[in-house]
C-alpha cells in the first residue's frame, strides 16, 4: 500500500509517517518509481509506535525497543531479555519528572496562595486567576 492509504487505515498523516521513517520507526520498500510501499505489518507498527509515544518514550527509545515488542491483543510484550531494563529506566525518568512537576505545581501554589486578598480578587474578577 502507498503512503496516503497506511494514513487513512492508522489516521496518522502522511508527514508524520515520513518522519517515522527518518527515524528508523518503519522501512518501507521503494517501488521502482521511488514511491513508497507499506505492508500490512506496517499499520501494526504505526500503532506500537504511537502507543509507546503515548506512554511518553521518545522517537529515538522506541527505535531501540519496538523490535523487541510484539503485540498480544491490546498489550505490548517484551520478547527481549534486556528489554525490561530499558523499560524500568524509562519508567524512573518518566516518575521523576512527574514529581519535579507536582513540586513545581506545589511552589506555585504556595505564591499563589500569599497572593493579598486585593490582587487576589482583582486577578479573579479580570479571568486571569484560572489555577486548578
Amino acid at each position: 500500500m502507498r503512503i496516503g492509504e497506511l494514513s487513512r487505515k492508522t489516521g496518522i498523516h502522511e508527514r508524520l509517517l515520513r518522519y517515522y521513517e527518518e527515524q528508523n520507526l518503519l522501512q518501507p520498500k521503494r517501488r521502482p518509481s521511488g514511491y513508497r510501499e507499506y505492508s500490512e505489518a506496517d499499520v501494526d507498527t504505526v500503532r506500537r509506535i504511537r502507543s509507546l509515544l503515548a506512554a511518553g518514550l521518545n522517537t529515538a527509545t522506541i527505535a531501540t525497543i519496538l523490535p523487541c515488542l510484539r503485540d498480544e491483543g491490546e498489550r505490548l510484550v517484551p520478547t527481549c531479555s534486556d528489554l525490561l531494563a530499558d523499560l524500568t529506566k524509562e519508567r524512573e525518568r518518566i516518575t521523576k519528572a512527574i514529581i519535579d512537576l507536582q513540586t513545581s505545581r506545589a511552589a506555585l501554589d504556595n505564591v499563589i496562595a500569599a497572593a493579598p486578598a486585593d490582587v487576589a480578587k482583582r486577578a479573579t474578577s479580570s479571568g486571569t486567576a484560572r489555577i486548578t
